[in-house]
């Protein structure tokens, strides 16, 4: 994990002055991400969050995404909300909002900008991709859109970006509560894991149902336990059937033995 943190968020900044408003800020940012990603069902399962600054980091989350190959509108809008939960946990708790948000608001305007213009899982533009995969696109002077479309185009993304941010308020507030303990032990530890989300919020119902579908067959029929036993209801007209075949063994028999 030491290695991991290292290449991933890079040294460690041990000499690095930070306040305790400051350290108190960072420890509700961060734990606004792990527990709106905690809450969301199609948002990315959470390893570990910690507030050691590392590189040009004050904090970070460690999250295991799922290996995709296809994603959907409600994946995407759950990963937009998750990004957006810490500087919503800002503005719940102290009312205000910081520089801290930076690097989480360009990943999702990134995500939302792709969504409209390239994915086209956007209603109002409807089933359209400007996406250019010949790259010939990068060297014209003229957009493929009219400065309608374009007015558009920022309009709903601004929509989709401020609705995420609503939602993540909304979830935040209903649990306060339990993000200010997830803060105090990110105060106390520094570390947290997924099983302090756990004690806290619970275990995630998303993840049991899956355990669910996972052990059931593919009748949706629950697996038989060991000490199970095992009944096949047959209809009348099959057990018919079974006892006219069994008459007819036992003619066969019986004219086999005359002869």
């Amino acid at each position: 994990m030491d290695a991991i943190d290292r290449i991933v968020g890079g040294l460690e900044k041990k000499n690095k002055i930070i306040s305790m408003h400051e350290k108190t800020v960072i420890a509700f940012h961060e734990a606004g991400h792990a527990a709106v990603s905690w809450l969301l069902e199609f948002a990315h399962p959470l390893v570990k969050v910690t507030i050691v600054p590392r590189g040009k980091a004050l904090g970070a989350a460690w999250y295991l995404p799922d290996e995709r190959q296809i994603t959907t509108y409600e994946q995407m809008v759950d990963e937009i909300t998750a990004a957006l939960g810490g500087r919503a946990s800002e503005e719940i708790q102290f009312g205000k909002i910081s520089t801290g948000a930076l690097n989480d608001l360009e990943k999702v305007f990134k995500q939302a900008y792709a969504m409209v213009v390239f994915f086209g899982l956007n209603k109002k533009l409807g089933n359209i991709s400007f996406y250019d995969s010949t790259g010939q696109q990068d060297y014209s002077f003229t957009k493929p859109f009219s400065e309608h479309t374009a007015q558009i185009i920022d309009e709903e993304i601004s929509n989709l970006i401020e609705n995420a941010y609503s939602r993540a308020k909304e979830l935040l507030t209903a649990n306060k509560e339990k993000l200010a303990q997830l803060a105090e032990i990110l105060l106390k530890k520094e570390v947290i894991f997924r099983e302090d989300l756990e004690k806290i919020f619970g275990p995630r119902q998303w993840e049991e149902e899956k355990m669910l579908i996972e052990g059931e067959n593919g009748n949706g029929n629950k697996l038989p336990e060991n000490n199970t036993t095992i009944t096949l209801n047959v209809s009348n007209s099959d057990q018919q059937s079974a006892d006219e075949r069994t008459d007819d063994q036992q003619t066969d028999n019986q004219s086999k033995t005359k002869k």
